[in-house]
């Protein structure tokens, strides 16, 4: 039978005890009810989460983690990293991909995400050309998450120029290019894929790496409902880049010129003024953060607690993959707050800062923040347990002396110690991870150790 209950489950009001979970075979919630007796023959669990949302990723990164940890002979930065980023992605196999993808969807769902977002840009052949199908890298790596079990938002990028004021693509960029067209027609021929595990939207790289007109000629066309995201302000030489070509910092500029909505993700937007602030806030979007991708590559820290005053939203993700864990990346989010403000609890919600009820545990406000945010930014019914919504949860280990019952559970769970205490995981109605181990986890790792020396020995 589908069908699980919980002696403590993390329902959207809150902690509830008893609840009985049912979901049916298209792997959505039909029933989420709580001071329940335990039926007969039901599976039973301690503590259950709803899974949680990776916003952004670069699947293909996975392959990079550890790699680019080498100083150079100047000083290290966001740039000269994408320049190694570049030549690695230069000989990816659409095969490749789609190994190294499927490794990456393994391990998020063991530490507890149930849905990504696919930010992705390697869209043609080795030589620049268009494959025969165009969206025949992005089906591969939908195609990886079939096979591990996680549900997806693919967004093709538009990904058109090198800098601002429409900066030719360098040669290394050559599998990147994609124009309006290219994007609307990778979009049309994945539509058959759409549906419960599945969802396509867009993402304009960035302002530099798109021009105003190129966004709008893709949004206009997307239908209304599906999600947008795209980079912004992740680093201050794009800030001076485009206020020296503009007049307008990036987030100023697009709002000047584009609609924003409750579709958007602004992934990053580590660096704004306090309008900018404001106009993310006030629109609805969702602010999508990495905390442990943007302490590697040196980006800075995002203003949480004014944004946060301000009613905005957020999600998390792991973008690079150095990790794949959002117990890290959440926990990181709080610490490097902590670090810039020199308090202590950050990351809560006082009565009344967001028209909301207030939540004075870190952990709790956290996870729920980013599963509100992430379930925006991935336009898909997921981020709670809910009839309707997708049949995703985490079952924590009862045994393990960092899980404590509610309403300390979550501050444990990501303030305690760095074992993974996620022992099961249910993702779209199918259970994908028991006992810490992904059913198909031996035979995906294989396949990407041997793509992983293919690559070692192209480099060589």
């Amino acid at each position: 039978m589908n069908a699980l209950f919980a002696r403590h489950a993390l329902l959207p009001d809150g902690w509830r005890r008893d609840v009985l979970l049912r979901w049916d075979d298209t792997g959505r919630f039909t029933g989420v009810t709580a001071d329940s007796a335990p039926p007969q023959g039901i599976e039973q669990a301690s503590y259950v989460l709803p899974g949680m949302i990776n916003l952004h990723s670069h699947s293909f990164q996975r392959a990079l983690s550890g790699l680019t940890e080498i100083a150079g002979e100047g000083p290290d930065s966001f740039w000269t990293w994408r320049d190694l980023m570049y030549r690695f992605a230069l000989g990816i196999t659409p095969e490749q991909m789609e190994a190294i993808a499927a490794q990456l969807f393994v391990e998020c769902l063991r530490y507890g995400y149930t849905s990504i977002c696919e930010f992705h840009y390697v869209h043609r052949a080795p030589d620049g050309a268009l494959y025969a199908d165009v969206a025949e890298t992005a089906r591969r790596v939908i195609a990886a998450a079939g096979s591990a079990g996680i549900g997806i938002t693919m967004l093709p990028v538009l990904y058109s120029y090198a800098g601002f004021g429409a900066v030719p693509l360098s040669d290394q960029q050559r599998r990147f290019r994609t124009g309006p067209d290219d994007v609307l027609a990778i979009v049309q021929a994945l539509e058959p894929l759409r549906g419960p595990m599945v969802e396509v939207g867009v993402a304009p790289h960035s302002l530099r790496a798109a021009s105003v007109d190129g966004v709008r000629a893709v949004v206009d066309a997307l239908p209304k409902e599906r999600p947008v995201h795209i980079h912004i302000a992740e680093q201050q030489a794009e800030v001076r880049q485009c206020l020296d070509q503009t007049g307008r910092r990036p987030v100023r500029f697009l709002f000047d010129n584009l609609a924003v909505d409750t579709r958007w993700c602004f992934v990053h937007a580590t660096h704004m003024d306090e309008s900018e602030i404001n106009s993310i806030a006030a629109s609805g979007a969702v602010a999508g953060l990495c905390p442990t991708t943007e302490a590697n590559l040196g980006d800075g820290l995002f203003p949480l607690p004014p944004f946060l005053e301000r009613g905005g939203r957020f999600g998390i993700g792991s973008d690079s993959h150095v990790s794949t864990s959002p117990v890290e990346e959440l926990r990181w989010l709080e610490y490097g707050q902590r670090l810039a403000t020199q308090r202590r609890n950050v990351a809560v919600a006082h009565t009344g800062d967001t028209g909301g009820r207030a939540e004075r545990r870190v952990g709790d406000f956290l996870w729920r923040a980013a599963l509100e945010g992430g379930g925006a930014a991935a336009g898909r019914q997921v981020g709670a347990l809910r009839p309707g919504y997708n049949a995703d949860l985490l079952v924590l280990d009862d045994a393990h002396p960092n899980v404590a019952p509610p309403p300390e559970l979550l501050n444990g769970f990501i303030f305690s110690g760095n074992d993974n205490l996620v022992k099961d995981v249910l993702a779209g109605g199918r259970w994908v991870v028991r006992g810490r181990e992904h059913v198909a986890q031996r035979a995906i790792a294989a396949r990407f150790l041997q793509t992983l020396a293919e690559l070692r020995e192209l480099r060589s």
